[in-house]
């Protein structure tokens, strides 16, 4: 579980207003104002990267991983053989997709070198570095050619991303024709009581879980606070479809907690 906030229903009907989602998203940082949001996200995701793994298991109790799985389902019909996995993180969601859909290649890309050393001892130790290439990179300018690959994967990442237009067109660029483009990423709970309930955990005790396990006092707050600007549910597939996406859905998991957004590039 990467942690972020939950809020109203995925499917209310909602105005999309990109300049005021993009002005508020923009100004959530991890960190002080003064550095760009993309080196202070840098800079959290290497301070956390020791303990990263272990919080995300323990304080989701598991739940991520289901996630994980729902969400690399969603890319079995097509069977893609080249796959890019950005925010690749330490890597769980590549080391998955090797295993469950046994793909010719994944490119696992991440701009945190401290979360991909991480990511490398595990590819290494599940003998997987003939399938697995791990590589420090952004996501607003992806080092491919354009339609390079058959899906692109984004596990609670692009959330972080600095601007998010940016990064969606980018993650499209370097999908082939027909490819697929599954992101996994937090959102807005409808059921008022879990609603609350979820906020209370993910705002206050994460946060301090966070701190004295990671020892970066800012860095589990703006996962918190990232959340409560980032667009979701049919904003977030509006933006998609602006940006050239086709058939973009939502399917929201444990009652909204976080989505599945699934969408094609034009043939």
């Amino acid at each position: 579980m990467d942690f972020r906030r939950v809020g109203f229903s995925p499917f209310s009907g909602c105005t999309i207003r990109i300049q005021k989602i993009h002005y508020f998203y923009m100004s959530v940082k991890p960190y002080t104002q003064e550095a760009s949001k993309k080196a202070q996200v840098e800079q959290m995701f290497d301070n956390i990267a020791p303990t990263y793994d272990a919080l995300n298991r323990g304080t989701s109790l598991g739940t991520d991983i289901r996630w994980r799985k729902k969400m690399i389902a969603k890319l079995k019909p097509n069977q893609p053989k080249q796959i890019l996995d950005v925010a690749t993180g330490t890597a769980d969601v590549a080391i998955a997709m090797a295993r469950q859909l046994e793909p010719d290649r994944i490119v696992g890309l991440d701009l945190s070198a401290g979360m991909l050393s991480y990511g490398q001892k595990k590819i290494e130790k599940g003998q997987l570095t003939n399938v697995i290439e791990l590589v420090q990179g952004d996501s607003e300018q992806l080092p491919f050619q354009d339609n390079a690959f058959d899906a692109v994967t984004v596990s609670f990442g692009v959330r972080n991303f600095e601007n998010l237009e940016k990064g969606l067109a980018e993650l499209l660029r370097v999908t082939r024709p027909g490819g697929q483009v599954v992101i996994l990423e937090f959102s807005k709970i409808s059921f008022a009581p879990l609603r609350w309930l979820f906020n209370i955990y993910f705002g206050y005790m994460m946060p301090l879980i966070g701190r004295l396990s990671s020892k970066d006092p800012r860095a589990y707050k703006y996962l918190f606070e990232s959340v409560q600007e980032f667009p979701a549910g049919r904003e977030f597939t509006g933006i998609l479809r602006r940006l050239g996406y086709k058939q973009a859905t939502c399917q929201p998991l444990s009652f909204g907690i976080a989505s599945i957004y699934s969408a094609f590039k034009p043939d």
